[in-house]
């Protein structure tokens, strides 16, 4: 009879002590194991650009980063697996105004629900887009490309993304406001396929991020960069003109890329990986290759700021979605 109370006294003891171990086990740090980080486009594209050198920046703040590649759906493919992964920390997404308007703005059934799916930690950067031409077009300036589309209606063609990308929406509000509706789009599944195809010469013009690469193929004369739309001159390549100065007072937008985990992530963990990033940008090298892939950094962001601006990005696009009714299912 003792030892049968003496083992029941000892299992007693065993049950009051379970959650202080689960709770030290809970406690462990992080992250204990490599990180796993979604860039939903393929490589050589503005987000892959900006996951890169975070994630090399990250190898001495949280640990080792692999990055994965999951283009298609106009980001929505990479987004949507991030959204469903565990929400460990372990599975974190490069997104921002691209793959959110797309999901938010362009799809009738939704592959994952961009507001309440994913959870914001910080944005790492933010940049215009660019229009760009093959140089056999004799185009030097956007008016001089405008004029020539409309000495030749039909035979031009653009790139883009991926259909419902904000690449594609500058390109359709630049057709709008240039009055050049005739110019055939062509969706990709990510920037590095219409910057190859626009350099070979298979399309006349591209609607894609000014990125440091895109900058570098435009000194190299591999293609020609007619005009930026940000507000105003980008600081690193203060020669490129903005849409606005060069005759189209309309074209104007930038997007901005960062960092969100799945919905349910611990708040400690967003935490951790934001304060990681903040970090970061005390190191002006890590800046500077922002800058140089044709991004602002913004060292000032954080889970609630991510989060404001891309619901920003969606009201700004939402009316011309409406009025041109698009839709991509």
């Amino acid at each position: 009879m003792k030892f049968h109370r003496r083992r029941f006294l000892q299992l007693a003891a065993g049950t009051v002590a379970l959650p202080t171990l689960l709770r030290i086990a809970h406690a462990q740090p992080y992250p204990t194991r490599p990180i796993r980080l979604v860039v939903p486009f393929p490589p050589a594209g503005g987000y892959d650009l900006l996951a890169r050198p975070w994630a090399d920046k990250m190898k001495s703040l949280l640990g080792p980063i692999v990055v994965e590649n999951i283009g298609g759906g106009a980001g929505s493919l990479g987004a949507a697996a991030v959204a469903r992964a565990s929400p460990d920390g372990y599975t974190l997404l490069v997104s921002g105004t691209n793959v959110h308007i797309n999901e938010a703005l362009l799809k009738s059934h939704p592959l994952y629900d961009p507001v309440n799916d994913l959870q914001p930690i910080s944005c790492v950067g933010y940049g215009p887009w660019a229009i760009a031409i093959h140089p056999s077009v004799p185009a030097r300036t956007l008016k001089e490309f405008i004029a020539y589309a409309k000495a030749n209606l039909g035979k031009l063609s653009y790139g883009h993304s991926g259909v419902g990308t904000v690449n594609h929406l500058v390109g359709e509000l630049f057709k709008s406001l240039a009055g050049t509706p005739e110019i055939v789009p062509v969706p990709y599944r990510g920037a590095g396929p219409v910057i190859a195809d626009l350099i070979s010469g298979q399309i006349a013009m591209g609607s894609v991020g000014a990125t440091g690469q895109l900058q570098e193929f435009h000194r190299s004369g591999k293609l020609r960069i007619l005009a930026v739309t940000s507000p105003v001159r980008l600081a690193a390549v203060p020669d490129f003109p903005t849409a606005a100065e060069a005759g189209l007072p309309g074209l104007v937008a930038t997007g901005s890329i960062g960092l969100l985990a799945p919905a349910g992530t611990p708040r400690p963990i967003i935490d951790q990986i934001a304060q990681a990033t903040h970090t970061a940008f005390a190191d002006r090298a890590f800046q500077q290759r922002l800058i140089e892939a044709g991004q602002e950094p913004t060292p000032d962001s954080s889970p609630e700021k991510f989060q404001q601006m891309l619901a920003d990005d969606v009201a700004l696009w939402k009316p011309l979605v409406e009025r041109l009714a698009l839709k991509i299912d």
